[in-house]
């Protein structure tokens, strides 16, 4: 963890319990330089200052910061006011110094020796350690290029000790929406890679043959972790995927667990990857965002596309409207003091955690909303402020009964300080739901007023569903060794598709549906929890 996280005092705290190893990050040292840099006319690797003091400012490998893209290794510091660079200048860095003024920041080079000696007493130990080799949170599509601090440290404490056998495991973790309460993630675990003796002695001889072990044991970790994540170029790649995945007919029928979608995402992208250039994928890739962007545009869901049923009459979709409306005016009746309750806990998060995003933006240079960071202070507010703000009404709580006679004042306001909480949660699940309901009603509302419309944004779903589980059936086993187009038989059938099979064929009158005024038809609504989480897993 990092050290400047140990400076707090509730992260600190934790960390010390957890017996985390502090890690001094260069980027948390970084330093304001003195008086402006200049362009060399002569030489791009070379860098000439105005007011410096280089000399006494820059140490040889120090990072020059010009900005958050255009970042230079000293080489050696020739005098206060010029520097030898270890890589030379770009156009873009010589003009953005041009236009910028010269204003740079400096992170000096850090010795992790001392970090490197505890890592080592740790694995001698024959204790574990977790390692995230990105350096860093982010929000991207893909993994940051990793770092090589892992891969040293196997290396040298294998080294040191013989009798060492280090196994590294590539842990995934997947994210579904991040930044919203209560969201869900994915622990993957890959296979362990072994460091084979021969890498060792590689590393023992030093120069040339250190580095060539440490970058084969890196790209091995950098498989590793490609096998247990999903690694999208970008976010309308991303977005492609996903939209795929919930159309591929074999695994939309079933039930897949969580892991299983994740593990399908994966298999998509590498299917996507390899048929990039593919006319007939690249085809298919645009109908999917025509697709997406249709959806957009009528402000509705794949999922809630794909639980609705063609064979609906206005009749039975303006009954299901009717009792939707009644119950989420039930339901609101029933969250909204809950609302109200929480609201101050609700807007110090929102305050804080907004505040915090915009300054890891402005501070971080990989992030894209830095909806990790959203999501982190979000917690830690909840964590804090909840026990707070249920204390405070229960003095309140306290001081009321105390002054009205009330007999056990205390214990009463106790009581209700530990219960609170439990009472709260079941509010929350009854705003959740109430929130779901009311995102049901416009596709409802659409299919009444706009039924044609609707009839083809089905009969337009289907379609493409169609076209790419063919393309995926024909071609998977050409990317895919193992591919497998059968390999969701075996798991249980959709709800919704069931009633299909079991409605194939039977003449359903008005008077049959109106004993479904439940939430299990129209869109499948009072199953979400026990759905496929497809509708859970898109990336926003």
């Amino acid at each position: 963890m990092a050290q400047s996280s140990f400076k707090r005092k509730i992260i600190g705290t934790a960390a010390r319990l957890l017996k985390a190893i502090p890690v001094i990050r260069p980027q948390d040292l970084a330093t304001k330089g003195t008086g402006r840099v200049l362009t060399n006319t002569n030489d791009p690797c070379f860098l000439n200052g105005k007011d410096t003091l280089f000399k006494t400012e820059i140490a040889p490998r120090d990072i020059i910061v010009i900005s958050k893209v255009f970042k230079f290794e000293v080489a050696e510091v020739v005098s206060d006011t010029e520097l030898k660079l270890k890589t030379g200048l770009t156009p873009e860095a010589q003009e953005h110094i041009s236009h910028s003024g010269g204003l740079f920041k400096i992170i000096p080079h850090i010795d992790q020796s001392v970090l490197y000696e505890k890592v080592h007493e740790r694995l001698n130990q024959g204790e574990s350690l977790v390692i995230f080799p990105e350096g860093g949170s982010h929000d991207r599509s893909e993994m940051l290029p990793l770092k090589a601090g892992f891969a040293i440290m196997a290396l040298g404490a294998m080294a040191e000790n013989k009798d060492l056998n280090i196994k590294i495991i590539p842990v995934g973790l997947n994210y579904f929406h991040p930044h919203r309460f209560r969201s869900r993630a994915v622990i993957s675990y890959g296979t362990p890679i072994s460091i084979q003796p021969e890498a060792v002695e590689q590393y023992k001889k030093g120069g040339s043959d250190k580095h060539k072990a440490i970058s084969k044991l890196l790209q091995e970790g950098h498989d590793g972790l490609k096998s247990v994540t999903v690694n999208a170029p970008n976010y309308d790649t991303l977005m492609i995927i996903g939209t795929a995945r919930r159309l591929y007919k074999p695994a939309a029928e079933h039930k897949l667990t969580i892991d299983q979608v994740v593990e399908l995402n994966r298999r998509f992208l590498l299917g996507y990857k390899y048929f990039e250039h593919d006319p007939r994928l690249v085809d298919l890739a645009q109908r999917i965002k025509a697709y997406n962007n249709t959806l957009k545009y009528f402000g509705l869901r794949d999922y809630q596309v794909a639980r609705a049923e063609e064979t609906n009459t206005a009749y039975y979709t303006a009954s299901i409207l009717l009792f939707r409306i009644v119950q989420l005016a039930f339901l609101t009746v029933f969250g909204f003091p809950s609302l109200v309750i929480n609201s101050p806990l609700i807007i110090t998060s929102l305050v804080i955690s907004q505040k915090k995003q915009e300054e890891a933006l402005a501070g971080s240079s990989v992030k894209i909303a830095a909806r990790d960071v959203l999501a982190t202070w979000k917690i830690l507010v909840v964590l804090i402020g909840m026990p707070a703000l249920y204390g405070f009404y229960s003095i309140l709580l306290f001081i009321y009964l105390h002054t009205h006679g009330y007999q056990h004042p205390f214990s009463l306001s106790l009581l209700v300080w530990v219960v609170l909480p439990f009472i709260q949660y079941i509010c929350v699940l009854v705003l959740e739901r109430s929130i779901d309901i009311f995102k049901s009603l416009n596709p409802l509302f659409l299919s009444l007023v706009n039924p044609g419309g609707f009839s083809e944004l089905r009969k337009m779903r289907e379609i493409l569903s169609d076209t790419i589980t063919t393309f995926v059936d024909e071609n998977g086993s050409t990317a895919l060794h193992d591919f497998d187009k059968n390999k969701f038989d075996k798991l249980k059938l959709h709800e919704r598709v069931k009633s299909r099979q079991l409605l194939k064929g039977l003449d359903v009158t008005p008077a049959i549906l109106q004993k479904w005024l439940d939430d299990g038809h129209l869109f499948n609504f009072s199953d979400i929890s026990s759905s496929n989480c497809s509708s859970d897993t898109d990336n926003e």
